[in-house]
């Protein structure tokens, strides 16, 4: 049996999904519920489920809240979420099962049968997790708007409108997709320090990409890649098999 435990701030989810899983995945064994992040984390403390099926978003945190409370995680999650947002796109890059709200009776017997199909392999959830983590984290990072310093004030843009920095001595040319481009009053090198991995990478001295906003990469020496605005970026030859590796993760 998968000693199972459901997690979610609304009663009447909890008593659907209890349902669907009694009546449909006679495999799950139900020993608890909990409608927040500490009461849940008190009860999966308590009972070492094998499975914990968990909403994202609570009344008093969310679900990522709870994971990081319970590291290293002993247990499977299955998340289940009404928000078809950037955390799905986490969920899909991180292999970790997830749910739509209303929940799918098929895609659920497949989320348990995918769970009963592995042993309590800690290595490989906390891998999962972690990638989940740095994933969630990117994209989050990706909605959110920078402060751009300039000579005359500050410039607030969508992060996710960048598509590459590039260094010119103190300053530092920053290309946007509206085809804008801002002059910062901060180094290249600053920007590598505060900008998150996952999303831009230093792929040459006096360049920095956004990954996301790749269109084509060109083999050579180093290659080349041609970005979404058109511009095309050489790859420094000691940043290549980083980069390439980047690309394919």
């Amino acid at each position: 049996m998968i000693r199972t435990i459901l997690v979610d701030d609304e009663i009447d989810s909890i008593r659907v999904l209890r349902k669907l899983l009694e009546t449909f995945c006679p495999e799950v064994s139900i020993v608890g519920d909990a409608d927040g992040v500490e009461t849940a984390a008190r009860l999966i403390r308590a009972a070492s489920p094998d499975l914990v099926i968990l909403d994202i978003e609570m009344v008093q945190g969310n679900a990522f809240d709870l994971l990081n409370q319970l590291q290293p995680l002993s247990f499977r999650v299955i998340f289940v979420t009404a928000f078809d947002n950037y955390a799905i796109r986490a969920f899909k890059y991180s292999a970790v099962d997830y749910l739509l709200k209303p929940v799918d009776i098929d895609e659920l017997r497949s989320a348990i049968e995918r769970v009963a199909a592995h042993s309590r392999d800690n290595s490989t959830l906390a891998q999962q997790m972690q990638l989940l983590m740095e994933n969630v984290g990117a994209l989050q990072m990706s909605q959110q708007k920078m402060a751009i310093p300039t000579i005359t004030g500050l410039i607030f843009v969508p992060v996710n409108d960048i598509i590459r920095f590039e260094g010119k001595g103190g300053y530092t040319h920053i290309y946007l997709g509206s085809g804008e481009q801002i002059v910062a009053t901060r180094t290249i090198k600053d920007y590598e320090d505060i900008l998150p991995e996952t999303v831009f990478f230093r792929i040459h001295n006096s360049q920095i990409i956004n990954l996301q906003k790749i269109k084509k990469y060109n083999k050579g020496r180093g290659g080349d890649v041609t970005m979404e605005d058109g511009s095309v970026i050489e790859v420094a030859s000691r940043r290549k098999e980083e980069f390439l590796r980047r690309l394919l993760k």
